[in-house]
């Protein structure tokens, strides 16, 4: 069975880490273990109609972000790999720093000093130089910078769909079932005219 932690940021976008967990819950073979900013604890009620208890009951185990000694915050338990998401600015600048005040950000600097994978979805936007820098260092130092942006190749006709195809790619990154992901299968022979 597969390890993963799930980090949900304080960043907007919240919904891609409720959603990867629930994604997770349904293709099997994964226990799940979530640490929430209290930030991410805040932004459920702006952004959703979850409550943090209700995102907690998806995880098979759950850890306060203060709790710093936690099984996860060490590398000899092991796991498969960390997605953070949504991930904000203050916490990618934690993990590129090794500034590691809090669970979350100590979670993911085990994967990068252990090697394992480490998925941060940063939702932010316009960049300044400063982020750009910062997605620039973490994904020197071994994570995979994976914003959720939208394929529109897809034909997404809501916002789940646009969700989901993010979600999907993520799963693919951790190769895990993601059957629901419309994939491109390039150009049809009707788009193929001179």
């Amino acid at each position: 069975m597969k390890k993963i932690i799930i980090g949900i940021g304080g960043a907007s976008g919240v919904i891609y880490g409720v959603r990867l967990l629930e994604k997770l819950r349904e293709a099997g073979g994964v226990e799940t273990h979530l640490v929430m900013s209290q930030t991410a604890q805040m932004n459920l009620s702006f952004e959703t109609d979850w409550k943090p208890a209700d995102v907690r009951a998806l995880a098979n185990i759950n850890y306060n972000v203060s709790d710093v000694a936690a099984a996860i915050a060490s590398g000899s338990f092991k796991t498969d790999g960390m997605v953070v998401a949504a991930c904000s600015m203050k916490t990618l600048s934690g993990i590129v720093n090794s500034y590691a005040d809090n669970l979350l950000i100590r979670a993911a600097d085990v994967c990068l000093k252990d090697r394992r994978m480490l998925i941060l979805m940063p939702r932010e936007t316009p960049l300044h130089a400063g982020h750009c820098k910062l997605f620039y260092e973490a994904s020197m130092l071994g994570a995979i910078i994976a914003p959720p942006m939208p394929a529109l190749y897809s034909r997404p006709e809501s916002v789940d769909d646009i969700i989901d195809h993010s979600v999907g790619r993520i799963l693919d990154l951790l190769d895990v079932k993601s059957d629901f992901v419309k994939r491109w299968q390039g150009p049809g022979p009707a788009n193929n005219k001179e």
